[in-house]
Order: structure tokens, then sequence, then C-alpha cells
């Protein structure tokens, strides 16, 4: 992360002794045209310890970080941010869910009706502390994406 970030500083003949990795004069590329945030979505203790004290967001994705584990691991990840002196709040929460809006009922995590998804989500804002979404729809890509965007998102937002 730190490597990345003095690459991307458009500083010349840049120089870095770390444990595993060095640079000794590197010329970097240009400089991005914005602000680049490196959002990293490992869930293991060193990982979440990593991403406490150097990155910008965490993004775990739902199949591989289930709702239960959201909260143990973002506090892993304040711990570290607070000893590096960061506030943790300032760490992206980014959710990569994967599921399938249906008409029915309920059919499993992340699979269910609207107003299921509005609910779940919201939950995992107020009590999970994840503030944005990465929707991974199951089903027919565009009918999904068009019912995320118009009927889900506008009732989390609020």
């Amino acid at each position: 992360v730190q490597v990345i970030r003095l690459i991307w500083s458009g500083q010349r003949g840049v120089r870095f002794q770390g444990k595993h990795y060095q640079l000794r004069g590197a010329h970097t590329g240009p400089v991005p045209a914005h602000l680049m945030e490196i959002w990293i979505g490992g869930n293991k203790p060193r990982m979440l310890s990593l991403i406490g004290r150097l990155a910008d967001g965490w993004i775990p994705s739902s199949p591989y970080v289930p709702p239960d584990q959201l909260i143990e691991k973002n506090d892993r990840i304040n711990e570290a941010a607070l000893k590096a002196g960061r506030d943790p709040a300032k760490i992206r929460r980014i959710y990569n869910v994967m599921g399938e809006i249906t008409s029915g009922d309920r059919r499993g995590y992340l699979e269910g009706p609207v107003e299921y998804w509005v609910e779940e989500l919201n939950r995992l804002v107020e009590k999970c502390r994840m503030d944005s979404f990465i929707f991974g729809p199951k089903g027919s890509s565009e009918e999904q994406m068009r019912l995320f965007a118009e009927e889900v998102v506008p009732q989390v937002r609020d």
C-alpha cells in the first residue's frame, strides 16, 4: 500500500525501504487525474490490521464474510486504525452483496423481495457499520440492476 501511494505521488527518484519491497530511485508514471483510494477486500486478522493502518476502505464480499462476522472484523480494523493514529470513521466500508431480488417470499440470505433487501441493507448500515454496497445479481442482470437502482437504493439512502 505504501509503495503504491509513492508510485502514484508523481515524485521522481522515489526511495522506499520496507521488509518485502525496496525502491531505489524509482521514476513514477503520470499522477492519477483524481484521488485514487485503496480498498482492500481481505478478511484475515493481518489484512484487517493492515486495512486499519493504511487503506482507504474495506470491501468484503457477502459469500466470504457473512454479516454475522462484519462487526468483529470492523472492530479489528478500528483498533488498528486507532493504534496508527487514524480516525476509523475515515475508512470506507463497502460490502459486495450477491443475491437476487424476487417478487415472492424470501428464499435465503439476500434472496427476496425489495422490502426484504431494504430492511437488510439498512440493518447492515446501522448494526454492521457498512456505508456502501456493490450489487452482484444472481438473476437477469439488467432487470436486477434496475430493481436495485430504482427500488432498493433510494430507500436505503434515507
